[in-house]
């Protein structure tokens, strides 16, 4: 028995289990209430075959977005947990900006059940990563974080640093795209350190949420540049409106 298996009865009486998002009593500290479950939007079938972007009725599995054609894009396909909609909002600011860093297993399982079967222990896990001055100023990465989660569930390699943020980026969600672009130019790079680790391999690129895909874009693309094979986004959270009322 390990060591958190048997002191969970304790800790129970301490902090009786209840859901993080509100607050109902719960038999184990390791999930949601059945009602806030509920809540979360999962993406599934049909969906396009290269981002994984849900689709309506009536379009077959294997068929690519209109996103996707007009642009092919860089990474080599996505896996959302959820899609962003009030319930994973309130779980990702609980988890990111309240510091209820418990909750990385179970954003992690919710990840972990969309990426595809191909993704072995052979892949390598790679976190989003923050400056070094949000780092210091937050304490933790949360997108580190997931991705160790991940990496422990299929016995995979976790390359924690294998990514480097060169220079603080403003918030990206309010910029254009051009401005988006041009905040990111040269933010992000492969850690030389860690360039023989990378090269020729395949990589789950872990984020927490994916919005414009600006800041995966440019992991995706130090990543490519440094000789990774294969580079697949994995996140918690997708924001795609136009898709809550397909799922």
């Amino acid at each position: 028995m390990q060591l958190h298996q048997l002191f969970a009865p304790v800790i129970d009486l301490v902090f009786p289990p209840r859901c993080p998002l509100c607050g109902e009593g719960l038999s184990t500290q390791s999930g949601l209430c059945a009602k806030c479950w509920g809540e979360l939007a999962i993406p599934g079938e049909p969906c396009c075959i290269s981002c994984q972007r849900p689709f309506g009725d009536g379009i077959s599995h294997g068929s690519v977005c209109a996103v996707c054609l007009a642009a092919s894009p860089r990474h080599d396909g996505i896996a959302a947990g959820t899609l962003y909609n009030d319930a994973s909002r309130r779980l990702i600011l609980a988890f990111k900006h309240g510091r209820r860093i418990a909750l990385a297993p179970m954003l992690a399982r919710l990840i972990g059940a969309r990426l595809p079967a191909e993704i072995d222990s052979s892949w390598h896990y790679v976190p989003v990563p923050l400056h070094r001055w949000r780092l210091w100023s937050r304490g933790f990465n949360q997108s580190a974080l997931l991705a160790r989660e991940l990496a422990k569930a299929r016995k995979a390699k976790l390359v924690v640093d294998g990514l480097v943020r060169r220079k603080q980026t403003p918030v990206l969600g309010s910029l254009g795209k051009s401005a988006r672009t041009r905040a990111l130019s040269g933010a992000i790079a492969l850690n030389p350190r860690r360039a023989q680790m990378i090269k020729g391999a395949k990589i789950v690129l872990v984020d927490d949420v994916l919005t414009s895909g600006a800041t995966t874009d440019a992991c995706v693309s130090a990543l490519k540049r440094g000789g990774a094979q294969t580079v697949r986004i994995a996140c918690f959270a997708r924001v795609l409106d136009e898709a809550l009322d397909v799922v």
